[in-house]
């Protein structure tokens, strides 16, 4: 057996001060943000059923989930990979509303391996889910919230993409493709592979157009322009694929207008959660980083499984990759040294000073460490008949 008690698993980590302060306060600030927005904050358990976590979104998420027996009763369980579909149970199963209803959530989630090199596999996930709403309005509301979670962090260079996976699902259908062929035609289009793409389709003896509108499909990323090249190419596509081209000039409109400074990058090959997106779906970036650092987009009809089908978009992030992103937290000594003692008026003076908010901390008898080694910036001392606050 080691004797190296102290280390953790692989992918797993703890925060320490000051960094764990500071996340904590950039929770409350974000949970703040949410519900000035009309949002509701729900905790979802750590862990559930296998058949109710992995429904859903979450079919996506078995080899990410570890598993384990529920002793009561033999049945199988999960630790949580995403809160994702746990949220949409949620507003399913327990809330069953008719209006609109907005939620948010925060919590640790487990994965069984990271997602990229040198990934936390106990990511600290925040989000946002917004039900009952089918219109762009929805999915532009939420990319807001998103943009204004990253700036609350001061990440520098973040440019954001935005797709639509009903192109893909169109041209699919339009082509008449098998499950078996849409699985591979899905892999090959997320690696570009370009040349394997052609002698694929050409395999396949699909109709001539399809299988070029299948490839120019990955050609399609860039600015704002690929929109108006994307209406010529796929012109002879069905109008559920030009329905969503519309649907992205719409929403990247709306978007412009409400953030006119921001950057958008467009990629209509791309298939973020395309086994459960319905719709647009976006995610933000930085350089250097593999991975998409926040992403989201609309999954209508999450809910059926659980009874209540209904429109859903939303997204989400993990606090603690954000927290690493933003500029070096500054560690500044603030605080109150106070002597140790009972005397009536000196535990008064700490009391009052910690109700305002003062960070207050009383020296213990015999203790080694004088104030600045506590992180205190200030003394309580007596002057006459008063306890009063001085600097050091």
């Amino acid at each position: 057996m080691s004797k190296e008690r102290w280390l953790l698993p692989e992918g797993i980590e703890e925060v320490l001060p000051p960094y764990a302060e500071e996340l904590e306060r950039k929770r409350r600030a974000l949970l703040d943000l949410y519900r000035s927005w009309g949002y509701e904050l729900v905790m979802p358990p750590f862990i559930e059923y296998l058949d109710s976590l992995l429904t859903g979104t979450g079919d996506d998420l078995d080899l990410q989930t570890f598993k384990l027996t529920d002793q009561l009763n033999g049945r199988m369980m999960g630790v949580r990979a995403d809160m994702t579909p746990q949220v949409a149970r949620i507003d399913a199963h327990q809330l069953r509303r008719d209006t609109p209803t907005r939620l948010c959530y925060m919590g640790t989630v487990l994965l069984t391996r990271p997602k990229g090199f040198a990934a936390s596999r106990a990511p600290l996930q925040i989000g946002l889910e917004l039900y009952g709403h089918a219109g762009l309005q929805s999915d532009v509301e939420v990319f807001q919230l998103m943009c204004k979670t990253l700036d609350a962090f001061d990440i520098e260079d973040l440019y954001f993409d935005l797709g639509h996976v009903g192109l893909y699902r169109g041209l699919v259908k339009q082509a008449g493709l098998d499950t078996e062929q849409e699985a591979q035609l899905f892999d090959t289009l997320q690696r570009k592979a370009k040349p394997e793409l052609s002698g694929m389709l050409a395999g396949w003896s699909l109709d001539k157009k399809v299988s070029d509108m299948f490839l120019v499909l990955a050609d399609l990323n860039g600015d704002e322009d690929v929109l108006a090249k994307a209406r010529k190419v796929l012109a002879k596509a069905d109008a559920s694929v030009l329905q969503a081209i519309s649907e992205l000039e719409n929403i990247a409109a709306a978007i412009k207008q409400r953030i006119p400074k921001i950057s958008l990058h467009y990629d209509l090959a791309e298939l973020r959660g395309y086994h459960y997106h319905t719709g647009v779906v976006f995610a933000a970036f930085v350089p250097g980083q593999g991975q998409a650092i926040a992403q989201g987009g609309r999954y209508d009809g999450i809910g059926k499984v659980f009874g209540n089908a209904r429109p859903a978009t939303g997204f989400s992030t993990d606090l603690k990759t954000l927290l690493a992103l933003s500029p070096p937290t500054v560690v500044q000594n603030t605080g109150i040294f106070a002597p140790y003692g009972n005397d009536s008026a000196l535990l008064n003076a700490i009391e009052q000073l910690r109700a305002q908010g003062e960070r207050v901390v009383m020296s213990l008898p015999n203790q080694q460490g004088d104030a600045q080694a506590m992180h205190c910036d200030r003394l309580l001392v007596k002057q006459g008949n008063d306890w009063v606050v001085t600097n050091i």
